[in-house]
Formats: structure tokens, C-alpha cells, sequence
């Protein structure tokens, strides 16, 4: 999705060089851009963005690169910033003169080599003189707690600050994800039961990244991260189906009745299990309750799911084929 909303201002932090610890907007101007008088033009990468083509990774480069920082996308199809988590000797030139790293780790946390490779890219960012790693965690997930304590533990004492933003239910999975062709077949089928869950808008995760990676006050924090209320998915898709003038039903399944649907899709025995284990401890119910992350790191409001439905009505994402 590409429209204003997301891809809005970034939160107050600003850009440039930094001064007091943290970046400001009074020196660094965008690629191609010229140096104050007198300057030497800082042609050094700010940030890398690990994930920079996924949901969360595009939005918050597009920020950054709306404050005129200095946007390091890595990805293993990448030309200019190859990045493979399955090849560490290639990471030191990644990283080389980068200030902030955003990690959003692939394919993702329930992968049982993510916090062995989170540590050694910890200790790699620190190592190439990064100042701060923001990792993108999970909340309620078992896998996500191995991840961050690996992360704490190798910057320890290193200088490199640390920053865990916790998501559960991301609102774009309805339009960007796994549940999108769900919506447009009409049908969106889960073993979640009546569960409620305060679904996070990608738009306020990536503000709170940003402000993370560019702004004072966010080292050795733990932002738990959601929208203003909790809805069933039910309610959820209802909110959807009248947005978008047509019908779209829940149907909860059974556990075991998804894991066999998911292996009947193709999905393999191993990673059909590994997410069985990520949707049973995320919705059980511990991720009910709204979460004060985005208004403590931003100081308003998180936006509403409302908001989020008619943003992407409107752009035709849920439009029947």
C-alpha cells in the first residue's frame, strides 16, 4: 500500500549529524544534495534496514528517506547492500559507516537459528561502529524472548543502544499478507475463536521505529506496540465487509484442523508446526489488552482500526477480482 497515511511525516527526532547522542535535522542533506558551507559532504549510509522491502521495513525507509537521511536497504537481492542471514561474512560490508540498524528478521522469529543470528549481527553492528540496533520482537511469543535476550546479551556493555518494538497482529494482514486472498474469497478462516486482538497499524510501527533510530530517549527500551482497541476477528472482518460493500465471513477453526489446511496448501510439516506454536501463543489471549507502546515513544494515540479499513478501502486493495 502507497498512500499518504502511510507513508506520512516521520515523528520529531529529525536528521543530520548527530549532537547530544542523537540525529538532527541541521546538516545532512539528501543523495545529491550539497553540504552546509564549508562542509565536507557526509557521504555515509545513516541507517541500514534489514527487511527494507517487507511490510514494515518499506515504511520506515520511506521515512527516513522523507527526512533526507541516508537509507541503507539490505536483502539478499539487493545491489548495493547484499544481506543474507544465512551469510554472516558478508555482513561487515553492509554495515560498514552505518549509525542505526533496523532489524526485521526473515523468514521470521519462530526460525529456531533467529537469536543465534540476532547476537552475531549485534555484535557485527557494534563491531562496524553502529550506535543503535532496533529489532522488530513479537509480543507473547516465546521465540521473540530468545531473540531480544540474545540481542541484550551481545550488545552488553558496548556502547550500542538496544530498542525492542513488540507487534502481535499486524491490521495489514488483512491487505498485504496471508489473509488477503481470504478477504477477497470472502471467507477468512483461523483457529482463533472469539479472541480479541488490539491489531497494529504498520503506519504507527514504522513511526515508532523511526523515532527510535533517529531521536533521543529510546535506548534500552521495550515498546509494546498495538492499536486503541481489541476486536475478534469477527468484528474485524465485518469492519472490512462493510467498508467494502460486501459480505466477508469468519470461520473459526480447530488448531489441528488449520495445521492440516496449511499442509494441504503446501506448507511443510516443520514450518506448519512452527506457526501451530506462534498462533497458539499469540492467540490465547495474553495479547488482548491494548498496549500503551505507541504513546509512550510518540506521545499521542494509536491509530484506530477504523482508520486503517477505510485507508485501504480506498485505495481498491479488497476491490473483488
Amino acid at each position: 500500500m502507497n498512500n499518504d497515511a502511510d507513508n506520512g511525516a516521520a515523528p520529531s527526532g529529525g536528521s543530520g549529524r548527530r549532537r547530544g547522542g542523537h540525529l538532527t535535522d541541521c546538516a545532512l542533506i539528501g543523495p545529491g544534495g550539497a553540504a552546509g558551507r564549508g562542509e565536507a559532504q557526509d557521504t555515509r549510509p545513516d541507517v541500514l534496514v534489514l527487511g527494507g522491502t517487507g511490510k514494515t521495513g518499506r515504511r520506515v525507509a520511506g521515512r527516513l528517506r522523507a527526512m533526507r537521511l541516508r537509507v541503507r536497504v539490505g536483502s539478499r537481492a539487493a545491489a548495493t547492500a547484499p544481506f543474507d542471514w544465512r551469510e554472516p561474512a558478508g555482513w561487515p560490508a553492509t554495515l560498514a559507516g552505518v549509525r542505526a540498524v533496523y532489524a526485521a528478521y526473515a523468514p521470521d522469529l519462530s526460525d529456531p537459528e533467529a537469536p543465534e543470528r540476532l547476537g552475531a549481527l549485534a555484535r557485527a553492528a557494534t563491531a562496524a561502529g553502529a550506535e543503535r540496533l532496533v529489532l522488530l520482537s513479537g509480543r507473547g511469543m516465546s521465540s521473540a524472548a530468545r531473540a531480544e535476550e540474545a540481542v541484550v546479551a551481545a550488545l552488553r556493555g558496548s556502547g550500542t543502544t538496544w530498542t525492542m518494538l513488540r507487534g502481535c497482529w499486524f491490521a495489514q494482514n488483512f491487505s498485504e499478507d496471508f489473509l488477503l486472498p481470504e478477504v477477497l474469497r470472502g471467507t477468512v478462516s483461523l483457529p482463533a475463536g472469539e479472541v480479541a486482538e488490539p491489531f497494529l497499524d504498520l503506519a504507527d510501527l514504522a513511526d515508532v521505529a523511526v523515532a527510535a533510530l533517529t531521536g533521543p530517549g529510546h535506548a534500552e527500551q521495550v515498546y509494546t506496540l498495538s492499536g486503541p482497541r481489541a476486536l475478534t476477528f469477527r468484528e474485524a472482518v465485518a469492519e472490512i465487509g462493510w467498508a467494502t460493500g460486501r459480505e466477508v465471513r469468519y470461520r473459526p477453526m480447530s488448531r489441528a484442523a488449520y495445521q492440516a489446511e496449511l499442509i494441504a496448501r503446501g506448507v511443510g510439516r516443520v514450518e506448519a508446526a512452527a506457526a501451530m506454536v506462534t498462533l497458539r501463543e499469540t492467540l490465547d489471549g495474553s495479547c488482548s489488552a491494548p498496549a500503551d507502546g505507541v504513546e509512550r515513544a510518540l506521545g499521542r494515540p494509536p491509530r484506530d482500526f477504523s482508520e486503517y479499513v477505510r485507508r485501504t478501502a480506498a485505495t481498491g486493495a479488497w476491490d473483488e477480482e
